[in-house]
């Protein structure tokens, strides 16, 4: 019989998630029961939210259990079938969590045709990552043609895409990323107008250098001290969009909040975070846009794949440490 191997929460993390925060099992699959059908996880999503799914705290979504599987999107195929909507062969997007197979009654689950785009593709710019970048900067940050656009944490999953849909609108858009090789990567393979990068340059003043009259729309991926600065650059009448603060997610002290929020009163500016759920009625919409954006040539999806669900954990931190670009993916099936 063919065993699922599993990542489970053990430890809730102080910081840092350590590796005895997680255990790999193996288990049998159980038997499908009537509207069940039995998916194998081909490749599992990788998303800074995943670190606040850790923490037994209120939030937008329940954390995950101590003891459970670990929560992730991922995309696999239909291996067996006692549902009539899903039929052996499909290939499917859903929560499959951080394991190799998952038997499920299809909630939440949808088919996608690997035809027009690479499996990992739906994890990320056609999947919850592009989602978030489309809905976050066109609904949220209201962007308007001529916006002048700044992107923290732009050469991620969410960033680059949001990057480049401001392009497309025709805005002047800086990326904020961690090395020369990143910003070089959002200047010359993304289009993106400039970048700064937060390792070696002086924020403050990059800052000033390339919006001499304001940030009109600042899309915030980290949080911290990078988004006190963009509250000092504010145009009038700014738009800030709350995505995250990857910086602030292993912190063992209190958060730190941005001390220059008076910024917003000046500048009659707002502030409003967002989750990507709020969206799904259409999600499909933004999909089949996405995806003639890129037929045309106007996106570039990147993903970064690593392989071997043993890897987890060591895959995991790559989210905090820079050593990845674009959306980061993990190769859970063993074929």
């Amino acid at each position: 019989m063919t065993q699922n191997k599993q990542i489970l929460l053990r430890k809730r993390p102080f910081g840092t998630p350590k590796e005895d925060t997680w255990e790999l099992v193996k288990t049998d699959i159980p038997q499908l029961k009537d509207g069940e059908f039995l998916v194998k996880c081909e490749y599992i999503s990788l998303d800074p939210a995943m670190r606040g799914w850790l923490d037994d705290r209120k939030s937008y979504i329940p954390p995950v259990q101590l003891n459970d599987v670990m929560r992730a999107g991922g995309v696999g195929t239909v291996t067996a079938s006692n549902n009539p909507k899903f039929n052996v062969g499909d290939s499917v997007y859903g929560q499959t969590g951080a394991q190799q197979y998952i038997v499920t009654d299809g909630t939440g689950y949808h088919k996608v045709d690997p035809s027009l785009a690479p499996l990992p593709m739906y994890t990320g710019t056609l999947g919850m990552p592009g989602m978030t970048a489309y809905f976050g900067i066109l609904e949220v940050g209201e962007l308007k043609e001529g916006d002048a656009v700044l992107v923290s944490g732009a050469a991620g999953a969410v960033g680059s895409i949001v990057g480049q849909i401001a392009k497309i609108k025709n805005c002047k858009v800086i990326g904020i990323a961690g090395g020369k090789e990143k910003c070089q990567y959002l200047i010359d393979t993304l289009g993106f107008d400039g970048a700064i990068d937060y390792k070696n340059d002086n924020i403050a003043s990059k800052l000033k250098e390339h919006f001499p009259k304001g940030i009109d729309v600042y899309f915030d991926n980290v949080g911290g001290e990078i988004l006190d600065l963009a509250l000092s650059r504010l145009a009038l009448h700014a738009r800030i969009v709350i995505c995250g603060a990857i910086s602030q997610y292993n912190n063992t002290t209190p958060v730190k909040g941005p001390s220059n929020y008076l910024s917003l009163l000046v500048s009659r500016a707002s502030m409003k975070g967002m989750v990507v759920f709020d969206y799904a009625k259409d999600y499909q919409k933004a999909g089949q846009q996405m995806g003639l954006w890129m037929q045309q040539g106007k996106l570039i999806s990147r993903e970064d794949i690593y392989e071997g669900i043993e890897n987890f954990h060591e895959t995991f931190l790559r989210l905090f440490s820079g050593e990845k670009t674009g959306k980061l993916v993990l190769k859970v099936s063993e074929d």
